[in-house]
């Protein structure tokens, strides 16, 4: 058994499906659930099909994402579990909302829709049904709607120095950062452990990319064709890992741990 010596960069989590994300500096893990907090809650497209009192996982474009919607890039949200309080900042304008309030719920759908331009002819419909969690794989099985995203920095680097770009890792939306693990070794690694202390993960998957990375989060423009480049230059579309929770506790940034290999 061969282990790499790998360390946590960033820790985040998406508190509303398609919306900005929240840096954490460390986060309880427990076996078998998600990250607390991801994706719980959603704007929901008109028509989507989606019924909180009977959820069923839906595919990503049913809700205002960025693989439709570049604008998204351009917002910048803040969501407060405890007060559902959300927070819209475009350029100097600033908006807040408390979403157990319909109506003020219904504001905040309608100004999404009037800032992003949507093309829906209503207002999306912000939508929850804890312990439903509105991940991209959620379609794929309740597993996976529980299972982590987690993005590898040196990958990404490999990548830029392939077709002489930068790569911003915002682009992919990972839910753990890690370094110093070779690139792309974690792809060949599905089925494998990767271990921080107390807590241990199962990789499951690998990510497959979407049109959602090839948005610039900086710019909010379509700057680079990730899945076509991964794929001239990999010859696959995958960036990143799904992993699950098999041994839960407390996960920090600069947090080492490894790999275990067989």
């Amino acid at each position: 058994m061969t282990e790499t010596s790998i360390t946590i960069k960033e820790l985040n989590r998406f508190p509303v499906k398609g919306l900005s994300a929240e840096s954490l500096t460390s986060v309880r893990l427990t076996a078998g659930e998600g990250l607390p907090g991801d994706r719980l809650f959603g704007f929901a497209r008109f028509n989507s099909g989606f019924d909180p009192k009977d959820p069923k996982p839906l595919p990503k474009d049913r809700f205002v994402v960025l693989l439709k919607v570049a604008g998204l890039a351009g917002l910048r949200t803040t969501f407060r579990d405890a007060t559902q309080k959300l927070e819209i900042r475009q350029g100097d304008d600033t908006r807040t909302f408390d979403m157990r309030d319909p109506v003020a719920s219904t504001g905040a759908a309608r100004y999404l829709h009037d800032a992003l331009e949507l093309s829906d002819p209503h207002p999306p419909t912000f939508v929850s049904s804890a312990p439903h969690r509105f991940t991209d794989v959620s379609v794929v099985s309740p597993q996976m709607m529980n299972a982590i995203s987690v993005l590898n920095l040196n990958s990404v680097r490999d990548m830029e120095g392939r077709i002489g770009a930068k790569i911003h890792p915002d682009r992919f939306r990972a839910n753990v950062v890690i370094d110093g693990l070779p690139p792309y070794a974690e792809l060949d690694a599905v089925g494998n452990v990767l271990d921080f202390g107390e807590v241990s993960f199962r990789i499951l998957s690998r990510t497959k990319r979407c049109a959602a990375t090839e948005v610039n989060p900086e710019t909010a423009e379509r700057d680079l064709k990730i899945p076509y480049l991964l794929r001239k230059e990999l010859g696959h579309t995958d960036m990143g890992v799904y992993v699950e929770v098999v041994s839960g506790g407390t996960l920090n940034v600069g947090q080492g741990g490894g790999l275990k290999l067989p």
